[in-house]
């Protein structure tokens, strides 16, 4: 690969990545007031985290099966231990037993 293509090509994202940051800070001079727009600012990290991460939960196994057990006991889990660490090692044993 050509060393001035790669160059542009670190520009150009750099750019892009910095005006996503910048833009907001430089058009809102004042503090949001919708509720709708704080609930969807707020909630939307989780969203795509969620998104990025369920679908590879079924295929990181090999076994459908597995993955779905390892999921519901995480999601069981998950609502009567606030412990993260628990629920994941809980949840990775389940899917090594039902493997």
């Amino acid at each position: 690969m050509d060393t001035g293509y790669m160059l542009v090509g670190i520009l150009v994202m750099s750019a892009v990545t910095y005006l996503i940051r910048a833009l907001p800070i430089a058009l809102v001079r004042r503090r949001l007031q919708s509720r709708f727009l704080l609930s969807l600012l707020y909630y939307l990290p989780y969203g795509v985290l969620s998104a990025m991460i369920f679908p590879a939960v079924f295929t990181c196994t090999g076994n459908v099966l597995a993955a779905a057990i390892g999921t519901g006991t995480a999601i069981l889990l998950s609502f009567f231990f606030p412990n993260l660490l628990l629920v994941a090692i809980v949840a990775v044993l389940a899917v090594l037993v039902a493997m």
